[in-house]
């Protein structure tokens, strides 16, 4: 039987391969939200990431503490770091009752095969390998290997659970836990920044906001766009940048912010119609920024790709699910939207209702504390 633990906080690292301030994305903002959430249940959060450069290499952050080593090389969207990384890795499982793994990362994989000692991991699972087949058949047995160590693996949503086939495969438990936004840091209404924009941009623009990856359907935003004429503001960047600039240069109601601040970007989501999520691949595994929608009770427009985008955005009650890669539907659920400013209104409303019930910060903080004390006191239950 595993001895009982002594009293006071439990103490987490979070092992991803980049985080910020270096980079920006979806998944850094969910591990920073779950730090933050669970902090308000009795949890001590580090963060372990790995940085092109990576100094100060220490750094205190809002969730907790960032500990960071050098990137080396990338593959695939993989960072590989060198031996310090494994040195670093070793001293901070010192300092830790538990890991906590956000996959996919194969560096990460082989930090918790030889780098972990013998403190127990949880994974949250935050996507399927999808695009790299070829590369992913010569990392199936790192991954075997790394997941018949976890001792319990986390899904953000009913539906990715139970549509992939990796994870049916798994021998220890898997539980669904989704992605949640802490309202207390959540930038506050900023009228003055709004209104910038609103003269910028004008009012009742639909409203993308993300990395410009491969996967997020912008394409299909873009044709949409064409279709409807009705103005698009696309905020973010990312490798797909400049070919979409391009493909929507003939476009006046098509808008390229780029980058912006968290300030910004709620000020351009208090501005919009709708936000509009149109990733078609399954490597959009939940969508944080449906989250921030919902907070700011704007309604949604996603695909219906078997994952958590469908979760957040319930289709017909805070927004319209469409079918994936379908420029025509999305700019029927669009024109709807535009038409109906009422419904619009009710829609947002209503994520609003469905982000307190099922995504803030205290709920989802609390069920992840929960299953660090299940697995650290060895009760763990599927």
């Amino acid at each position: 039987m595993k001895a009982a633990r002594s009293p006071g906080p439990i103490r987490i690292a979070h092992v991803y391969r980049t985080y910020f301030p270096e980079t920006q994305g979806g998944l850094q903002e969910a591990i920073r939200q779950i730090s933050l959430g669970t902090a308000q249940h009795g949890v001590v959060n580090t963060v372990f990431a790995l940085a092109k450069d990576p100094y100060p290499r220490f750094l205190k952050v809002p969730e907790g503490d960032l500990l960071r080593e050098r990137s080396f090389f990338e593959v695939a969207s993989c960072d590989f770091g060198g031996m310090a990384s494994f040195r670093t890795f070793r001293k901070l499982a010192d300092r830790v009752d538990l890991f906590h793994f956000h996959y996919p990362w194969p560096f990460g994989d082989l930090l918790g095969i030889l780098g972990r000692k013998s403190k127990p991991f949880v994974v949250t699972y935050q996507s399927d390998v999808v695009r790299q087949r070829s590369l992913d058949y010569c990392y199936a047995p790192l991954r075997r290997a790394f997941f018949n160590r976890a001792a319990a693996v986390v899904t953000t949503s009913p539906g990715y659970r139970n549509g992939s086939a990796f994870l049916g495969q798994l021998r220890c438990p898997v539980h669904t836990i989704p992605l949640c936004i802490d309202r207390r840091f959540v930038p506050p209404i900023d009228t003055g920044r709004s209104e910038g924009w609103r003269a910028q941009l004008g009012a009742g623009y639909f409203l993308f906001v993300g990395v410009l990856r491969y996967y997020k359907g912008l394409d299909f935003l873009i044709a949409a766009a064409s279709m409807t004429r009705l103005p698009v503001v696309i905020a973010g960047d990312g490798p797909e940048g400049e070919r979409l600039r391009a493909l929507a240069s003939g476009l006046a109601n098509v808008t390229f912010v780029g980058q912006v601040t968290d300030e910004d970007k709620y000020a351009l989501i208090d501005g919009c119609r709708a936000v509009v999520f149109p990733s078609h691949l399954r490597s959009e595994a939940f969508g944080m920024t449906l989250l921030e929608a919902a907070i700011r009770r704007r309604p949604m427009i996603s695909a219906e790709i078997g994952t958590g985008t469908s979760f957040v955005n319930a289709h017909n009650v805070t927004g319209f699910v469409v079918p994936p890669a379908d420029a025509t539907c999305l700019a029927s659920a669009m024109q709807r939207l535009a038409a109906e400013p009422e419904l619009a209104a009710r829609m947002g409303a209503a994520a609003y209702d469905r982000y307190l019930e099922l995504f803030s910060a205290d709920r989802v903080g609390a069920q992840y504390a929960e299953l660090y004390k299940h697995v650290l006191s060895g009760t763990l239950r599927a």
